[in-house]
C-alpha cells in the first residue's frame, strides 16, 4: 500500500489525511473505499513527483494540466491496470481535488476535461428468494452462542427485507428501538431516508435484542461483535463465505447481494422504480434502473399480461 511518508510539503500530506478523514466521518464511506481512495491518491503523488522531477506540493498540484492526468492514466494501463481500477482512480482524484478547492487548500479543475474510461456494464447479480431465504434460516443450525445466531439472522433479515447497506446496517444503534412500521436510516453524503420495517424483520431484530448480553444504552451499537464492540462488516462477510458451500451459493454471494435481491424481487413483483429507488436511497434513478436488466423474462411476462395489445 503506498503512503505518504514522502510527502515533503507537509501541509499536502495532512490535507490528504484530513480528506480521507472527511470521507469516512461525513460521507460515511466504507472503510475498503477509504483505503483504495488512500493507495489511489498516493500513487498518483508518486506518479507526479518521477513525472515531474520533484516533491508533489499544493503548488506544484495546482499547475497540473489535463495532459499530467492523462499521462497518469496512460501508465496505468500500460501497467495492465484494468478499466475499472483506473475509473476508481480517477473518481477519487476528482473527489479529491473538489475537496482541496472546497477547503482553500489548492484550486485546480483540469479534471473536468478528463473523461472516465469506458466500463462494461454488468447488471448485478441477485439471490433467488429461495437461496435469500436460505440465508436467513441457517443460523438455526448454527453451532455459535445463541445470541450471535440471532444478531446474524436479524442482520440478514435488515439487508434483505429492508435494503440496507452492510455499513448503514452496523451503525445502528440501540435509539432505533423499538422497530415499528417504518425506520429512518442514515445513508451515503448522511441523506437520511425512510423504510418500511416488515414484521418478519422486525420479529428477527426483537429475538437477537432479546438475547444480546450487550449495554442496553440508546447510544449502543446495535450489533455488537463477540467482544462487544460494533461489529465488524469483515466478520459478517465471513459469516457469508461460510455459508456458501452449505447452502450451494455462487462465490458472487456476500451480504451486499441480499441488498441487490431486496431490489430485484421488489421489481419483479411490480414494484415502482421510483419507489425502489427511493428505498434505495440512490442519488441517480441510472443506478436503479441496473437491476430492470437482470430479469429480461420476468419484465417480459409483466408486459404479456398487463398491455391491452399484448392480450389481444
Amino acid at each position: 500500500m503506498a503512503g505518504f511518508a514522502g510527502i515533503a510539503d507537509k501541509a499536502l500530506a495532512k490535507a490528504v489525511e484530513r480528506w480521507l478523514d472527511w470521507l469516512a466521518s461525513e460521507r460515511r464511506a466504507s472503510a475498503l473505499t477509504v483505503e483504495a481512495y488512500r493507495d489511489d491518491v498516493a500513487r498518483f503523488l508518486a506518479f507526479v513527483a518521477g513525472h515531474h522531477g520533484e516533491a508533489p506540493s499544493a503548488a506544484l498540484l495546482a499547475t497540473l494540466a489535463p495532459a499530467d492526468f492523462r499521462a497518469f492514466l496512460a501508465a496505468r494501463r500500460g501497467q495492465g491496470v484494468a478499466n475499472v481500477s483506473n475509473a476508481r482512480a480517477l473518481s477519487a482524484l476528482r473527489g479529491f481535488f473538489r475537496w482541496l478547492d472546497r477547503n482553500a487548500v489548492l484550486s485546480n479543475h483540469a479534471l473536468t476535461q478528463i473523461r472516465a474510461p469506458k466500463l462494461p456494464r454488468h447488471a448485478p447479480k441477485p439471490l433467488s428468494p429461495d437461496e435469500a431465504g436460505a440465508v436467513l434460516a441457517e443460523g438455526e443450525d448454527d453451532e455459535a452462542a445463541p445470541w450471535i445466531t440471532a444478531r446474524d439472522t436479524a442482520l440478514f433479515s435488515l439487508l434483505y427485507g429492508c435494503g440496507l447497506r452492510i455499513g448503514e446496517a452496523l451503525a445502528l444503534d440501540r435509539r432505533v428501538l423499538p422497530l415499528g412500521e417504518v425506520m429512518t436510516v442514515l445513508g451515503k453524503g448522511r441523506k437520511e431516508r425512510v423504510v418500511p420495517v416488515l414484521p418478519a424483520v422486525r420479529q428477527a431484530v426483537e429475538a437477537y435484542v432479546a438475547l444480546c448480553p450487550g449495554p442496553g444504552r440508546k447510544d449502543a451499537p446495535l450489533f455488537l461483535g463477540a467482544r462487544g464492540k460494533r461489529l465488524n462488516p469483515g466478520v459478517v462477510q465471513k459469516k457469508m463465505r461460510d455459508l456458501r458451500p452449505v447452502l450451494g451459493l455462487p462465490d458472487s454471494a456476500t451480504p451486499h447481494k441480499l441488498r441487490h435481491s431486496f431490489a430485484t424481487h421488489l421489481l419483479q413483483g411490480g414494484g415502482d422504480l421510483r419507489a425502489i429507488q427511493e428505498l434505495l436511497g440512490h442519488a441517480s434513478l441510472s443506478t436503479t434502473q441496473r437491476y430492470a436488466e437482470i430479469d429480461e423474462g420476468a419484465m417480459m411476462a409483466v408486459y404479456a399480461g398487463a398491455h391491452p395489445r399484448a392480450r389481444s
